[in-house]
């Protein structure tokens, strides 16, 4: 029996600092209305709900970290990624939740008026 996904955690720090030099792709497993209403500068989304690791984009020689919520179903996709056989092992621990606790910006749309704006 296989054991259970090997995740590497990162801290919204790391993936703070990877993005800004552009060392990772930062994939949100969130569904498209969480994505839509905040988001990380940077992040593409791909759901959970409908998460197949052959659609991810070619990453280069970048890492792809996987992020969500809380961090859950990032690690869920991190499961779903080594079972079909892609090396993607990160996911940012604590997902947005702990980005945003540690005071980093993300961006929000406002539902009343549609204006996109970065929160800090």
């Amino acid at each position: 029996m296989f054991g259970a996904p090997k995740t590497r955690d990162l801290s919204p720090g790391q993936v703070k600092a990877a993005l800004a030099a552009h060392e990772i792709l930062l994939i949100d497993v969130r569904e498209p209305a969480e994505f839509a209403a905040e988001r990380i500068h940077g992040a593409l989304n791909y759901p959970l709900s409908t998460f197949d690791p052959a659609a991810l984009p070619p990453a280069g020689d970048k890492l792809v970290v996987l992020q969500c919520g809380s961090g859950k179903r990032s690690a869920t996709a991190v499961g779903k990624c080594q079972a079909a056989g892609h090396a993607i092992d990160a996911h940012l621990a604590g997902g947005i939740m702990a980005w945003r606790a540690a005071g980093l910006p993300t961006v929000t749309l406002d539902s009343n008026t549609g204006a996109v704006s970065d929160r800090v």
